[in-house]
């Protein structure tokens, strides 16, 4: 089985599949494709993945492109250990829990729309900062309610068991941390996110310990 990925170390989709790798215990070649540099515009990159974004995985030959959906295919490929409930309630919850994070957060304080910010609007740091800080407290606020209401978060978001929920939720809290949020008002996924960090996978898989680190 040949398996390589196109990863950046600060990048939370990439950080979520690499999550998913480990705890899977799939093994990868690396590459490191640096955002700053604009690696991922390149036309030999965007070539292979013509939205020109991370994460890529090529699996045997195939290119594979947005880490849920990723992660939902290593799932079916791939089912011990799973990421993902067996029954339908619980799926569609996972989902839920997952897409608050991939389609509700992440977009708007993805590295692209802050460049926007700055260059078509001329934001400045304090504004893309508190642009940042809006979209943070209006998704952590409604998944914290939404688990919270839901009640069938435990150890993790979904019981006592590892899903890709989890896989989304911890690089989502590491970005608002790098950009100093407040997260006091999230008890439940910041103690949700440290027993993720307890686990190998989770560890392994951080932007510090990347070999593209800087």
């Amino acid at each position: 089985m040949s398996r390589q990925l196109y990863t950046f170390f600060r990048s939370s989709t990439s950080f979520r599949l690499r999550i998913a790798l480990a705890y899977k215990r799939l093994d990868y070649e690396p590459h490191h494709v640096s955002l700053p540099k604009m690696e991922h515009r390149v036309p030999s990159y965007r070539d292979v993945n013509p939205q020109g974004l991370v994460p890529l995985l090529i699996e045997d030959g195939r290119p594979l492109i947005q880490s849920m959906a990723i992660i939902e295919y290593l799932d079916e490929i791939y089912p011990d250990p799973p990421l993902m409930p067996k029954d339908p309630v619980g799926r569609v919850y996972v989902r839920a829990v997952s897409q608050i994070i991939g389609c509700e957060i992440h977009p708007l304080n993805n590295v692209r729309v802050l460049k926007y910010l700055k260059a078509q609007y001329g934001a400045d740091e304090e504004a893309t900062n508190a642009w940042y800080a809006h979209w943070v407290v209006e998704g952590l606020s409604s998944l914290e309610a939404y688990l919270t209401r839901e009640g069938l978060s435990g150890d993790f978001c979904y019981g006592n068991t590892v899903t890709m929920a989890d896989i989304c939720l911890v690089p989502q809290i590491f970005n608002a941390r790098r950009f100093n949020c407040s997260l006091d008002a999230y008890p439940k996924l910041l103690a949700i996110t440290d027993r993720c960090m307890t686990l190998d996978a989770f560890r392994a898989a951080e932007p510090s310990k990347q070999a593209d680190a800087f």
